[in-house]
């Protein structure tokens, strides 16, 4: 898949079949607008391509309100998105920063300058909630009207629903906030995952006895937060996964300094990467079972004795999970 930032770009197609959306988490419903993109491009002999933005719209305005806390929190970072995309079989995306001048744009103005000159788009699919332009003044009629006068088919997929529930962004949020593992992964398709490269930390987890992987997550509001049963991908060559468990977070334990990490402990450390082989890795947690929230410990022993009985409840899980993929 080929990744732009922004469209005025050279390898950029010059024409394509294109969605546009946010797509944080890109969850089931997502999953079958793809679907029906690449379907509708290679009909067409056109490259699917998809629209997204970054940062989140919401989260710029809530900056830009000075209200940083209504900003949703987010399901998966750029990186996994981009991973997700890939893996649905889009062929190109064009990430564009959602700024002031971007928000400020009319909607006629975003067809024309986006869709039509930018992209060159000749089928546009689009949700069932979908508005563009400064203030939303734009939505599906005017995008169609839009798409008759200036020679582009415009479609619309209706909401999407898995055993009953309307599969969406939020929902998902709502699954991981509540630490609900099970209904999270009905509505992604698949485990809820993370995934970087592995960055060094203070090396706490190391004097305690317990090693950690340490990933950064790049938003101060990730959907799932505290302590979780997991599997680790991407540390052995027959890619066979290791159990661990792992805190989400900000550390109370240790500093509450506002900054998100992922501290995974694997069960099973390979003795072909020695003490150092993971640094630099790029790995894949998957968060398959909730513990418990975040807890402040009293002492180092305290925290020591936290993590201990986090692993005895993990490999418990895991004991009991062994038909899990």
């Amino acid at each position: 898949m080929l990744v732009f930032r922004g469209f005025h770009h050279p390898g950029v197609a010059p024409a394509c079949a294109l969605t546009i959306g946010n797509f944080d988490g890109v969850h089931r419903g997502h999953q079958a607008m793809l679907a029906l993109l690449r379907n509708e491009a290679q009909h067409r002999g056109l490259p699917s391509c998809v629209l997204t933005f970054e940062p989140h719209p919401r989260d710029h305005f809530a900056t830009r309100s000075s209200h940083p806390d209504r900003a949703p929190a987010r399901v998966s970072t750029l990186r996994d998105k981009l991973s997700e995309l890939e893996r649905c079989g889009v062929e190109q995306t064009i990430v564009v920063p959602f700024n002031d001048r971007f928000a400020a744009q009319s909607p006629q103005a975003f067809i024309d300058d986006v869709l039509v000159h930018g992209l060159h788009a000749r089928y546009v699919l689009v949700g069932d909630d979908f508005c563009f332009g400064a203030r939303r003044a734009g939505d599906y009629a005017m995008l169609d009207a839009a798409g008759q006068a200036q020679g582009f088919d415009v479609a619309r997929m209706l909401s999407y629903e898995v055993r009953g529930m309307r599969v969406s962004s939020s929902a998902v949020r709502d699954a991981l906030a509540a630490g609900d593992m099970v209904r999270a992964r009905a509505l992604l398709g698949r485990p809820y995952s993370i995934s970087g490269h592995v960055v060094h930390g203070r090396k706490l987890g190391r004097d305690l006895g317990f090693r950690t992987l340490n990933l950064r997550f790049p938003h101060v509001r990730p959907a799932a937060m505290g302590i979780f049963v997991v599997q680790v991908h991407g540390l052995t060559a027959d890619a066979k996964p290791i159990g661990g468990v792992a805190s989400l977070g900000v550390r109370p334990a240790v500093e509450d300094a506002g900054r998100v990490l992922l501290e995974t402990h694997c069960f099973d450390w390979p003795e072909s990467l020695g003490l150092e082989g993971g640094y630099g890795r790029c790995i894949r947690v998957e968060l398959l079972h909730k513990l418990h929230d975040e807890r402040p410990y009293a002492s180092m022993d305290a925290l020591r004795a936290g993590i201990a009985q986090d692993e005895v409840d993990a490999r418990a899980w895991l004991a009991g999970k062994q038909n899990l993929r």
